[in-house]
């Protein structure tokens, strides 16, 4: 049994994760200020006694004694992120600062939950790992993907000048159960508004395209990259490769959900991304031959019949 830390624990992905690691056998400790986060997302796993939540905010510092830390502390839509954005920044970069300092003083391995925004609008597709990105660092999208750009820079000089045991994933778009119907994200805002029937929202004209992940691959490849050797650090692309248009979305939703839902456009946010795509190579190289399992049709569903029970 191995005792393990996930900040950002009580959030869309961190949930599922502290769910996985307790199934594994762990003893498994969550940390969240639920600013996006939620109870809710716990409630099963409260009575389990190998598994503790702890309300705390990761821009101040944290002392434990544990063999593992899953850093996925951050607010990541974009509705979220820039609602404070300075916020969003520290969380990023102090956040990293103080959960490296603990993985460094009690001698943990530590992963960090990175992005596929720190790629912005790419001019490389599909992106390779060895791409350095097209972000706009004074843009209202920079408070994520700089933040997030700037943790990975103190992963690695962590472990090259003080041997901390690192881990980078840049996670891809992700989607599935306990996602926030509020969150602005795109498979989330589908959902919704397919269920009670008001217009579809497309910015642009809807032909940017996006890689869609279900949250158990995610999981799956996270688990999969802590547990590989110490030289394999990342960063490492997790994502689905399979690419859809804005529009081929929303049809799937129409028809899955038999809404009456029309599409309206909207013009196109600061930065939006015209498309994403990973390049997933390393990830079947070096996480033994992990790749996506969970189909977007499979995937929709489940997240589909989420919804019609929450909102």
């Amino acid at each position: 049994m191995k005792k393990i830390l996930v900040t950002g624990g009580a959030g869309f992905i961190g949930s599922h994760l502290c769910e996985t690691l307790l199934e594994a056998g762990n003893e498994v400790v969550c940390l969240d200020n639920f600013f996006t986060g939620s109870k809710a997302n716990l409630l099963h796993l409260l009575n389990n006694p190998y598994f503790e939540l702890i309300r705390h905010d990761v821009t101040m510092p944290f002392y434990i004694e544990v063999d593992e830390i899953y850093n996925l502390a951050c607010p990541a839509s974009p509705i979220h992120y820039q609602y404070n954005p300075i916020k969003t920044i520290k969380t990023s970069v102090m956040g990293s600062i103080n959960m490296l300092g603990l993985a460094k003083r009690i001698k943990a391995k530590i992963l960090q939950a990175s992005t596929s925004e720190v790629y912005g609008d790419p001019e490389i597709h599909p992106q390779p790992e060895s791409y350095w990105g097209n972000v706009n660092p004074i843009g209202s999208r920079s408070c994520y993907d700089e933040g997030k750009r700037c943790a990975e820079s103190l992963f690695v000089n962590y472990n090259k000048q003080n041997n901390v045991k690192i881990k980078i994933v840049r996670i891809f778009n992700t989607y599935g159960p306990r996602m926030l119907p509020n969150d602005g994200r795109v498979v989330s805002n589908f959902i919704v508004q397919a269920l009670t029937n008001k217009p579809i929202t497309i910015y642009g004209d809807g032909n940017q395209t996006r890689s869609f992940q279900y949250v158990d691959d995610l999981v799956d490849a996270m688990i999969r990259m802590m547990n590989t050797s110490d030289e394999i650090t990342g960063p490492i692309n997790i994502g689905n490769p399979g690419e859809f248009t804005m529009i081929e979305l929303a049809e799937k939703i129409l028809k899955f959900t038999g809404s009456k839902s029309k599409l309206e456009f909207y013009p196109l946010p600061e930065d939006d991304p015209a498309q994403r795509k990973p390049n997933i190579s390393l990830a079947k190289k070096h996480l033994n031959n992990w790749e996506p399992k969970v189909d977007l049709d499979q995937g929709l569903l489940k997240t589909i019949e989420y919804f019609k029970n929450t909102i």
